[in-house]
Formats: structure tokens, C-alpha cells, sequence
């Protein structure tokens, strides 16, 4: 459906994108100005902060190596320059030269160091890191391994490869603050820096933030009259198990598990041909919903299908092994794309639950992890048994193995399949098996398809845990692997993703990556009492996130004071609550459900909302098709929740794609977090956004007939979750004059404006009330306070 813009819009458009530019360049100004490079603001400045009094390897030492060094020095054994490697002990004390008389580092003795003359000479062919690396290292830091090596030089494992120990809960001052033991391990740092947790939100902010944490949407009316007026002590409590507890947690949970699992309606590549996996996506929801244990839930998706009580539940959740691209493309080499597809698992394998790169291991031992690339394939030789045919598969069937689910299928264990609105009585979903003989796994030649050299079985890296021998080396065995009690990095990479979905950042901000070249946790002990808790109390989803929302760490306001902007300004010691956008899926979601537009059925086959007219047939491959051309939806269609929006792997969703939405293409736990010109745009021109304004209005109108004032608070009410104060109620009020009297002007025409969308509903008050109260609600809907969380 092609758009109608109104010249109020027009104008609209043009003034955003003259503020948003100016808004990005005088950002890129200031960043300038307030982040000079290196050699602008001097060795002296670069160098701020003072020397520990004892040196700690893994968070002073190993950061330093890692980024200026294991390039050259590190675990890749190809790749080491004078034979000498930095990450471990007993090669950094190894002897060097033909003479075996020089050492890289003496412990106790900087003075007949190796490294620290190398570091300090200004000989341009001895000096490290050599000038043609672009790298340097600060007078700070060089002083900081100097005297690490004078304390004796003592090395550690990488902290994420040791099995978290549960940590004594620290003392701290007394302080009326804090409920359980996450704000004991918050407060302590707080106050070690000198400074002090911000107070609560107010109890409207702080429902709306627990409100879109847990279920993705905002708080309605009722729900917030009756926590405002609940004054008992368990209100709060209350309020989060009514949000855990409903269908709208488990879909908003599933969402972010679709980026995980790199879901999509559409197979990808060239021609990017319609696939079925959405009764897959049932079947999250449904995990979800009934808050089955995680360990459970992995093991289901990983190896469903080789569980001793394996049935059609459990085959159907294997899907997640699936969800990679597949080319039908002709003219391919077959076994090139095969090796593709179990890349793809393995990566996502790698990144999903361990957190590690282990695709860098593909071509060589990885440069900055203890991962070699024969310990890359071994891993990748669990996913290479599937019954999967080398062949490409046929233009219009289902890539092999796949399951049947039929309509009498859904009568009884797949009951949560909606296939209400399927146009097929039965359903080929891809799905994992095993064959029965093992296809033989070899690593290859800088990864090369074509290039095996020494085969390999299924095993594990060893520096994360060796894999056990009374485990089965299969997919189910990786699965126990995975679980086991020892395995030092399944519980730290899952509850600092949940901390991430309810804080912002994750503990360890780089949740993709816990290896040597990822964050720093932030707060180590908080990181591994969670993970242990999570683990010894049943991988209880709904526990852990329930946990998190009840500690006042999370109940604190988002205002920031310019103490805390100068000493935390990312917010790493957590004295305050992070403000923070409202994801691609909320910000679509919260417009229909406040406008009364949002259709709640759960499950089933995707749905195609607006779209601008003509995108896929200008990008689409030529093969035809389903997706050769994109077929709006009509009537609910439209107002499903952003979770169903059919997904084309080449042509996104374009309104989600803008507010930073992962592509699926490959496997995303964490999204980017940017602020373009073309979000201002989507805000104001998406058929969705103004048709929503207007379903609001229609409501409005008919809640608080002939009372404008009542109607603009209730406006902005639904919009923010609050009611607008004196001010702003005068500001609502002047807008919507304003917009009156452009109406009786002929400035624009309200007609034009009321006819953009599917909706229609009849009101008693005039097109020009109708249309001007429509503006402000699209005006409120554009403001920043809407789209952020608090």
C-alpha cells in the first residue's frame, strides 16, 4: 500500500532531518573534541590512572599482551615471531637465541628482562611492538608489566576457562540499602569508589521498565493505577509474577532467542526461497512459557532427536540446528556449502553457550585463545553426522532430515502448534538426525572444503573441560558436556545474557566473547555467584530473571548526576540504572498495544505487515517464487506482535533492520546500539506508527468525548506511562491548536492524513478534532521518553 504524506509530514520529515544531522555532526564534533587520538592529547594525558600497589595478571597484565602482543607472541603456533609466545608461563621463561642466553622475562629481575629493554630502547628494529604495527604501548602500561615481572611475574589461566567457585558475599558499611545479595556485591564497589546507589525510581518508571524487561510491552492503565495504589511491601513482587506468568513473557523471551538461533522464514542466498520452521518458533514460546529448565531446553534443541525418550516435542526442537542458510542455487559444489552448514552450528554452538570465537580456530590455532584448529574440528565433527544430502535439494522441497507434523499431530504432544492459520494440512519442518554410520571429520587446510588432511573425532577443547569418556560423542554427549558441573563457562555466558536483557550491558559487556580478547567482567564474584546459583537451583529461567528485577541495583532511577558522569560514565559500578532505547520489536509492539491495535494470538505462521511497495522486487534473485514478491497481510495480519513479522533473510524487515534488529544471518547475542537520522524517519512515515496514532486518537475520543484536556493526558499517559506534568500539559495544548489551526488554514487536510492504514473506525467528533488530536498523538509517539525503557 503506497503511503499518503500530508504536507504537514513533509515539513515534519524535513525539519527532522536537518536536527538529526545536526544532532550527529555536532555529536561527531564533541566526540572529536572530547576524545582526541593518542598524539593529540600527549603521552602525560594518555597515561591517567594510578599504578596498583600489586600487580593482578588477569586484570592488569593479560589485557596488555592480549592487545599488543598475541598477535606475534600468542597461542597460534603458526604465526609466532622469535620463537618466543606470551600466554603461557613456561614459554615466556623459556631461553631465546641460538645461545639459548637471553630470556623474554626473568621473574623478580626486570633488569635482565628481555621484554622490558625491548619495550623501553628506542632502536626502531628492536623496539616492541614494532613501529610497523601501528601499536603502541603507554608509559602507564609499560610501567605496569615492568613491575608485574619485578613482583615476580606470576601467571594465571584465563579466568572464564576456571570452574566458578562460589565467592564469600563481601562485608560493607552499613547502609539502609539493598535486598539481596546481588546489592551487597554492587554496593561494595560503589562504595570502594566513593560513591553511593542512586535512589528508587518512581513506582510508574519502574513498572515500566520491569514491564518491557519481562514481556516486551508497556505497563496498561489498570496495571499501573493498581501498583501505584498497592502500598503493601510484596506490591512489586507481585506485580513481576503476573508478568513472568504470562504469554507475553514467553514471546518476548522467544524474540531475543530468534537472534540467538539466526531464525528466518526464508532459506537465504541468491534466491532466498520460503522455508517452515515457524512451528520451531511454537515450540520456544511453549519452552518458554512453561519455564522449562535451561539445561533442558538446550539439550532438546542440540539433540532432541537422539534422547532415549525422544518423541515428536523433542525432534521438532532440534530445528535450532537448522535455522542456517541454504542455497538451492545450481552450479554450486555441493560439499563446499555442506562444510558451510556445519560451520554455521558450530559457530553458533560456540558463541550461543560458551561464548567463545571459535570460528577464528577454523584456519589456524586461534591467535589470542588456548583453541587449536584441530580442537576446532573435533567440536565441528559433533555436527557433521546429520542425515543431511550433499545434493542440492530441489526448488520447492524441504531440505533433509525433516519432520511431518500433521493437523492430528497438534491434537496431542505438539498441541502448541498453531497451525490455525496455516494454508498447509501438514508441515515439513528440518529438523536434526543422526546417522547411523559416522561420517568421517578431518581438518582442513586453512578451512578450505577441499583440502583434508588428518581426521579427527568428536572432542572438546581442553582448556574449557575435557570431554568425559563415559559420555556418548555425540550430540547428546556434547549436550551433558555442556552441563556438566565443571564446565567453567555455560552458567557465566547464560546469566550474563540475562543480566545484559535486564541491565543493558552484560556483566562481561562482550556477551559474544569470554575469551582473552572480550571484557573484563566488571564484577567477577556477582558474575559467578549468579552463575552457581543458577546452576545448583535447577537453570530456573524465570528464578534468575525474577531475582535480578527484585534487587534495588535494578530499582534504581536512570538520572545521572555529573559525579557520576565524570567517575562511571558507562555505568560500570552499576550506582545507577541505564537508560536505554526500547528494542526494534518494543517500539512497533508498544504503539499497537497502547493504541488498541495489537493482536494477542500466540503462535503460528509468519505474517507480512506494511512494507514500503516494491523492496523485495528489487532486490529479489529472479528465482520466483513466494518471496519474488512481497504480499501485504490484511486485518490481524497487520497487528500481530513484531516476533511474527515474516523474516526474508535478504530483505529484512526494513523499519526493524533501522532500529538495529540483528539480520539472522549468522547467530547475534548481543544487537549494535546506534542513533540515526533514519530512525527519526521510520518514526514519523511508517504506515504503522501513524495508523497507531490515529487508533489512539479514535479510542481517546470515544474514552473522553468533547474533553481535550482529559483526552492529551490520557494521550500521553499511554505513550510514557505517567501522566505529563503542568508544563507539558501546556505544551500538549498548544501543539494541538496549533494543529487545529493549520487544519482550518488548508495547510494540510485532515482526510489525507486519516486515510494512511488499514484502520477505520467511526467517531462522533469532527475530521478536523479527529485528525488534529491524531498529530499529537504521532508527536508523542516520536518523542524520546516513549522509546526508552526509563
Amino acid at each position: 500500500m503506497a503511503m499518503k504524506i500530508n504536507t504537514f509530514i513533509k515539513t515534519y520529515v524535513r525539519v527532522g532531518i536537518i536536527l538529526c544531522l545536526v544532532l550527529v555532526l555536532g555529536s561527531a564534533y564533541h566526540s572529536c573534541k572530547e576524545n582526541p587520538s593518542v598524539s593529540e592529547k600527549g603521552i602525560a594525558a594518555a597515561d591517567m590512572g594510578a599504578i596498583p600497589d600489586k600487580i593482578d595478571f588477569t586484570f592488569d597484565v593479560k589485557p596488555i599482551l592480549s592487545d599488543r602482543c598475541f598477535i606475534c607472541h600468542g597461542p597460534d603456533k603458526n604465526a609466532i615471531e622469535g620463537n618466543l609466545s606470551l600466554h603461557k608461563a613456561e614459554d615466556a621463561y623459556a631461553a631465546l637465541g641460538e645461545l639459548k642466553d637471553r630470556f623474554a622475562i626473568v621473574p623478580n629481575k626486570p633488569e635482565k628482562s628481555e621484554l622490558v629493554k625491548r619495550l623501553h630502547t628506542e632502536d626502531p628494529n628492536l623496539v616492541m611492538p614494532p613501529p610497523e604495527s601501528n601499536l603502541i604501548l603507554t608509559e602507564r602500561e609499560k610501567a605496569i608489566l615492568e613491575k608485574w615481572i619485578e613482583q615476580g611475574a606470576e601467571y594465571k589461566d584465563h579466568w572464564a576457562f576456571i570452574p566458578p567457585v562460589k565467592p564469600e558475599v563481601p562485608e560493607v558499611k552499613e547502609a539502609d540499602w539493598g535486598v539481596n545479595e546481588i546489592d551487597i556485591f554492587v554496593l561494595d564497589k560503589i562504595q570502594k569508589n566513593g560513591l553511593m546507589p542512586s535512589p528508587v525510581a518512581s513506582k510508574e518508571k519502574l513498572l515500566r521498565r520491569v514491564s518491557f524487561d519481562l514481556t516486551g510491552l508497556p505497563p496498561t492503565p489498570e496495571q499501573i493505577e493498581a501498583f501505584v495504589s498497592d502500598t503493601s511491601e510484596e506490591a512489586y513482587e507481585r506485580m513481576i509474577d503476573t508478568l513472568l506468568a504470562s504469554k507475553d513473557y514467553a514471546e518476548h523471551m522467544a524474540s531475543e532467542w530468534m537472534d540467538i538461533s539466526r531464525y528466518a522464514d526464508t532459506h537465504g542466498y541468491q534466491d532466498d526461497f520460503e522455508r517452515t520452521m515457524w512451528p520451531w518458533r511454537d515450540w520456544v514460546i511453549h519452552a518458554f512459557d512453561k519455564n522449562m529448565p535451561y539445561d533442558k531446553f538446550v539439550t532438546y534443541q542440540l539433540a532432541g532427536d537422539l534422547m532415549p525418550d525422544t518423541d515428536l516435542e523433542k525432534l521438532l526442537a532440534t530445528g535450532f540446528n537448522r535455522n542456517h542458510k541454504i542455497t538451492f542455487e545450481g552450479g554450486i559444489i555441493p560439499q563446499e556449502y555442506y562444510i558451510e552448514y556445519v560451520e554455521d552450528r558450530l559457530t553458533t554452538f560456540g558463541t550461543t553457550f560458551l561464548g567463545l570465537t571459535m570460528e577464528c580456530a577454523r584456519c589456524h590455532d586461534h591467535k589470542y585463545d588456548p583453541l587449536s584448529q584441530k580442537e576446532h574440528f573435533e567440536l565441528f565433527s559433533f555436527f557433521n553426522n546429520n542425515k543431511e544430502k550433499l545434493e542440492v535439494p530441489a526448488i520447492g522441497t524441504t531440505p533433509e532430515p525433516f519432520m511431518t507434523i500433521s493437523e492430528k499431530d497438534t491434537e496431542g504432544v505438539l498441541s502448541f502448534v498453531n497451525m490455525q492459520n496455516s494454508p498447509k494440512k501438514e508441515l515439513e519442518v528440518m529438523v536434526m538426525y543422526e546417522r547411523e554410520e559416522t561420517r568421517p571429520a578431518f581438518i582442513l587446510n586453512r578451512g578450505a572444503y577441499d583440502q583434508p588432511t588428518d581426521e579427527v573425532n568428536p572432542n572438546t577443547p581442553s582448556s574449557v573441560l575435557e570431554f568425559p569418556e563415559s559420555y556418548p560423542r555425540n550430540r547428546l554427549g556434547l549436550s551433558k558436556w555442556l552441563f556438566n558441573e565443571e564446565n567453567p563457562l555455560t552458567a557465566r555466558v547464560t546469566v550474563n545474557r540475562m543480566w545484559q536483557r535486564m541491565f543493558g550491558t552484560g556483566l562481561v559487556s562482550s556477551s559474544y566473547d569470554f575469551g582473552n580478547q572480550g571484557a573484563l567482567p566488571t564484577h567477577p564474584e556477582l558474575l559467578d555467584f549468579l552463575a552457581i546459583k543458577f546452576r545448583d537451583e535447577g537453570w530456573n529461567t524465570k528464578e534468575m530473571l525474577k531475582y535480578m528485577a527484585m534487587s534495588d541495583t535494578y530499582k534504581q532511577r536512570a538520572v545521572t548526576t555529573p559525579e557520576l558522569l565524570e567517575l562511571d560514565p558507562e555505568n560500570k559500578l552499576l550506582a545507577r540504572a541505564s537508560r536505554l532505547r526500547l528494542t526494534a520489536e518494543m517500539i512497533r509492539d508498544q504503539a499497537l498495544a497502547i493504541s488498541g491495535l495489537l493482536v494477542k494470538e500466540v503462535g503460528g505462521p509468519s505474517v507480512k505487515p506494511y512494507q514500503p511497495d516494491g523492496l523485495w522486487e528489487e532486490t529479489t534473485g529472479g528465482g520466483g517464487g513466494s518471496t519474488a514478491n512481497y504480499i501485504q497481510g490484511t486485518g490481524a495480519d497487520l497487528y500481530r506482535k513484531s516476533l511474527y513479522t515474516f523474516w526474508k533473510r535478504t530483505v529484512p524487515p526494513p523499519s526493524m533492520m533501522t532500529f538495529d534488529s540483528a539480520s539472522r544471518d549468522l547467530c547475534s547475542v548481543k544487537r549494535q546500539e546506534t542513533n540515526t537520522p533514519l530512525q527519526a524517519l521510520v518514526l514519523l512515515n511508517d504506515p504503522q506508527m501513524v495508523e497507531a496514532a490515529r487508533a489512539l486518537a479514535v479510542n481517546t475520543v470515544k474514552k473522553y468525548p468533547q474533553n481535550i484536556e482529559k483526552q492529551l493526558d490520557h494521550v500521553f499517559q499511554r505513550a510514557t506511562s505517567r501522566s505529563p506534568d503542568t508544563e507539558e500539559a501546556i505544551m500538549l495544548m498548544e501543539h494541538y491548536k496549533d494543529m487545529r489551526a493549520k487544519m482550518d488554514t488548508g495547510v494540510f487536510t485532515a482526510s489525507e492524513y486519516l486515510a494512511i492504514g488499514e484502520f477505520n473506525a467511526e467517531v462522533e467528533s469532527g475530521e478536523k478534532d479527529l485528525a488534529s488530536l491524531a498529530l499529537v498523538v504521532h508527536t508523542v509517539l516520536n518523542l524520546d521518553e516513549t522509546i526508552t525503557r526509563g
